[in-house]
């Protein structure tokens, strides 16, 4: 038997594997519109704020793509593992891995989105932080 929440998990997991600038208003169908949006630079709540970063990025990356590599659910909970990969300007190609927690409300839509990743390999790109923390990282690493 199906888990209820499945369809619009699977939905939802469609539309960010093919996402496009043109299709982030389909977010609507999917999420609540109190959504609260986690991730290592954003904290938000409402669907609009939520759909306001993900038109940042394909503002300020080329060619971003997220790819799921597995769910699960249970009860009125989800998690996802997915790798996402774009080119930053100036500072190349990133590719991070991650899992994002999805709570589902009473209605069967998404109410939090929470992700999970190390965004280290951002900064460890950038000219002075980058150099600052490969330093550092050399020091606490085992000899």
């Amino acid at each position: 038997m199906n888990h209820p929440h499945e369809k619009v998990c699977q939905g939802y997991l469609e539309l960010f594997a093919n996402l496009t600038p043109e299709r982030i208003a389909e977010f609507s169908q999917w999420v609540s519109a109190d959504v609260h949006f986690r991730d290592p630079f954003n904290d938000v709540r409402g669907i609009s704020k939520m759909q306001a970063i993900l038109e940042d990025m394909f503002e300020r990356t080329t060619e971003p793509k997220f790819r799921v590599l597995e769910h699960r659910l249970g009860g009125d909970t989800g998690f996802i593992r997915w790798n996402f990969s774009a080119q930053l300007p100036l500072l190349g190609k990133l590719s991070v891995e991650g899992v994002s927690r999805l709570q589902f409300n009473n209605d069967g839509l998404i109410s939090e989105h929470l992700d999970y990743w190390d965004s280290a390999p951002i900064y460890l790109k950038l000219p002075v932080i980058g150099w600052l923390l490969k330093r550092l990282k050399a020091k606490m690493a085992l000899p």
